[in-house]
């Protein structure tokens, strides 16, 4: 079975890491710190074999939208990617920021990684599956280090986060993961606070999970009356 391992020396502009045994990563998340305290937030993550592959430990929802974001870990406990609110947006923007530089408010050059945009209205629901929720553009940058401005999304999520059905695609149309409820056997699903994340085969799934992450913090749980179905 393959290995859910943070790829250290990936160049997120390709997007794309090194999978000697070409199968799907599926991993198991669980929406909830892996700090058992009384009213902490977060993610848990667990490969196929059942260990912690990933880890977002936070105390409180609304902190988590100040300065300081949120840190995506490894097993281990070390940063990978620290995931910010955009001050002042309009469109629901976060950016991800390599390890724990983005954390650092007097950092002069953090290292961006993506940001990603919240593409329908705030108050908006389609039960549409090709309908994107959200948008992802990557970092690039020329060799005089200026930003490289691309109109066109690298990635897109189509679906509905909240209902855990979904797919992520890259700017090629390849469905680089998917998201849905997880299953016990072909009867019995588990809550939305546990759910399944199958990433293609030369994906980084460490990318694909600072998406998920994202998506919980912009996606919000449409209002649906309970005579409706």
């Amino acid at each position: 079975m393959s290995k859910v391992h943070p790829a250290h020396e990936n160049k997120y502009q390709n997007y794309r890491v090194h999978d000697h045994h070409e199968r799907p990563s599926v991993l198991t998340v669980w929406k909830r710190s892996s700090m058992s305290f009384q009213g902490t937030d977060g993610f848990t993550v667990f490969d196929q074999r059942g260990r912690l592959a990933f880890r977002v430990d936070n105390y409180s929802r609304k902190n988590s939208c100040l300065l300081g974001g949120l840190l995506l870990m490894d097993g281990a406990g070390k940063a990978l990617l620290t995931l910010k609110p955009q001050v002042f947006s309009i469109q629901h923007q976060w950016n991800a920021y390599k390890g724990e530089e983005g954390n650092l408010i007097n950092s002069p050059k953090p290292n961006k990684i993506f940001s990603m945009i919240k593409s329908k209205s705030f108050f908006s629901h389609n039960s549409d599956k090709n309908i994107a929720e959200a948008q992802v553009f990557l970092e690039r940058r020329s060799g005089q280090n200026k930003v490289i401005i691309d109109q066109t999304p690298d990635f897109r999520i189509e679906g509905c986060f909240w209902r855990r059905n979904c797919k992520i695609k890259n700017r090629n149309g390849e469905v680089v993961a998917n998201i849905a409820r997880k299953k016990v056997n072909d009867r019995v699903l588990l809550g939305d606070d546990v759910f399944s994340l199958v990433v293609q085969p030369g994906f980084d799934a460490q990318l694909i999970m600072a998406f998920v992450i994202v998506l919980d913090r912009i996606c919000v749980k449409p209002y649906v009356p309970v005579l409706c179905s």
